[in-house]
């Protein structure tokens, strides 16, 4: 049974100066996936985040959540960067509140979610902890669960474990992966990383280099719940092939 539509892209680019950045693109994202974003330095994938954020608007083309025109309207998705961005004079619970301590009065309801989320991934016995006393993958949880608390049903992730360890970074997929099963939400998922975009997603989108455009809207045929073991999969391996092929000028 297919799942609703949740965001819709058509024909939505956008120029800075006399430069192309994101040729125009169409897109559609299903309920409940995981869709990865795979291509070069420059090819525009931030410029679509930040246009369907709201934080930019496009030249042209059209930009709906669940029907609903968000050109130029913010608040409407979860959005992490690659930089955790946590407040170092902040705990680790008033960083996870940090949304409601921006738009209103923090209130006892929204520390009781930061206590209960934290201890359920992990982090309980560390929330009155400063961003200084925790290592790379703890802050990038704690920012992780700053953008879950703001109860959008999809969440932007612009390359959240790219500055992380090899080890570190596979700690963080295999955890992500539970907390979107258990979560329900929509993932939109950059990463430079094609091993990272196999392993996490439902479908990767390739994109060419500036100015930028889907190439490649690719089904990932690999079975959930993945484990360790997937990653020497043939399936796997030839996926990576073909993803290679697209971002390198090959065929599509």
């Amino acid at each position: 049974m297919t799942s609703p539509v949740l965001l819709e892209l058509s024909a939505v680019a956008k120029t800075f100066g006399d430069q192309v950045v994101l040729a125009p693109t169409d897109l559609r994202i299903e309920e409940g996936s995981f869709v990865a974003i795979v291509g070069p330095s420059g090819c525009g994938k931030s410029t679509l985040f930040n246009i369907i954020a709201g934080l930019l608007e496009p030249d042209t083309g059209a930009v709906l959540l669940q029907g609903r025109n968000v050109i130029g309207a913010t608040g409407h998705v979860g959005y992490m960067l690659q930089k955790d961005l946590l407040v170092p004079w902040r705990s680790v619970e008033d960083n996870i509140t940090m949304a409601a301590h921006l738009t209103r009065k923090v209130t006892d309801a929204d520390r009781l979610e930061a206590r209960q989320i934290a201890q359920k991934y992990g982090l309980g016995e560390f929330l009155d902890h400063y961003p200084k006393a925790l290592s790379g993958g703890m802050r990038q949880r704690v920012a992780f669960m700053r953008t879950l608390v703001t109860h959008q049903q999809l969440l932007l992730l612009d390359e959240p474990f790219g500055a992380l360890d090899a080890q570190t970074r596979l700690d963080m997929q295999r955890w992500l992966l539970d907390v979107w099963r258990e979560s329900g939400r929509t993932v939109l998922f950059i990463t430079h990383d094609v091993d990272e975009s196999i392993f996490l997603s439902d479908r990767i989108l390739v994109m060419s280099p500036r100015p930028g455009r889907v190439v490649a809207d690719l089904e990932n045929p690999l079975s959930r719940p993945r484990d360790l073991d997937v990653l020497t999969d043939p399936t796997f391996v030839a996926l990576k092939s073909r993803i290679m092929h697209l971002l390198h000028g090959g065929e599509r």
